[in-house]
């Protein structure tokens, strides 16, 4: 049945929330549209500047609509944007230094978001989780609410045409969130990388395997450990 779209009821995002979650005032909102209007410049230096303003008003904490277009970003073609980016969304799905949690609106929007992101979204983010503790701490945090992570952090693994180090760190990004769902493959792929080498052992006209395939074995081997135990 057609749907006539005036008929239809739009729900828009409120600029800020007021209450026992989060405080603002409605003097910040010029500074905040302006703001906004800088993190999808063309210009990097203009896209910081933006990024910059929005956390110190803490306005994607504050605004379902500011942190919608915060996470839009996830891509940002700036590695260390990219990461600003990433961190402060995962801020909004912890407490704050008083021990509040973000608005149930902006909670939600960043939970809906998220549950759509696909293979170049959290690409980008395993790419600013490499060789940093503290944003592979970030990103797991981001893809605990992500549904389908664990699905495409396996298609990752297991395309090699990927660099070796996001297929390892997508390892262990599974290890991490602990996505159950993906024992199965990730068993059907040891089993792979395990047979090529006892094959190499026993035949040696078998080509060996490469020190990449021995590096993803020993990480996947590692995140069966963990996800097997109860």
């Amino acid at each position: 049945m057609d749907i006539d779209p005036l008929q239809v009821e739009t729900l828009q995002p409120e600029l800020f929330l007021f209450g026992e979650t989060s405080a603002g005032t409605l003097e910040l909102f010029p500074a905040v549209w302006a703001a906004c209007e800088e993190l999808v410049a063309p210009e990097m230096q203009v896209r910081q500047k933006g990024l910059e303003k929005l956390l110190a008003l803490k306005a994607p904490r504050l605004s379902p609509l500011v942190t919608y277009i915060l996470a839009t970003r996830v891509t940002e073609p700036d590695h260390a944007l990219r990461k600003l980016v990433a961190s402060a969304l995962a801020d909004l799905l912890l407490v704050d230094s008083q021990g509040l949690a973000a608005p149930e609106n902006v909670r939600r929007t960043l939970y809906t978001y998220l549950s759509q992101i696909r293979q170049p979204a959290i690409l980008a983010l395993l790419e600013i989780s490499l060789s940093d503790a503290d944003m592979e701490t970030k990103l797991a945090t981001l893809l605990n609410v992500c549904p389908e992570g664990g699905s495409i952090l396996l298609e990752i693994l297991s395309d090699r045409k990927n660099p070796l180090e996001l297929r390892c760190q997508a390892v262990r990004l599974i290890n991490r969130v602990g996505y159950l769902d993906t024992l199965p493959e990730l068993e059907k792929l040891a089993a792979r990388l395990e047979s090529r080498s006892l094959g190499q052992q026993v035949m040696p006209f078998v080509p060996p395997a490469s020190q990449s395939e021995q590096a993803l074995l020993i990480e996947i081997q590692s995140a069966l450990t963990s996800l097997r135990q109860p």
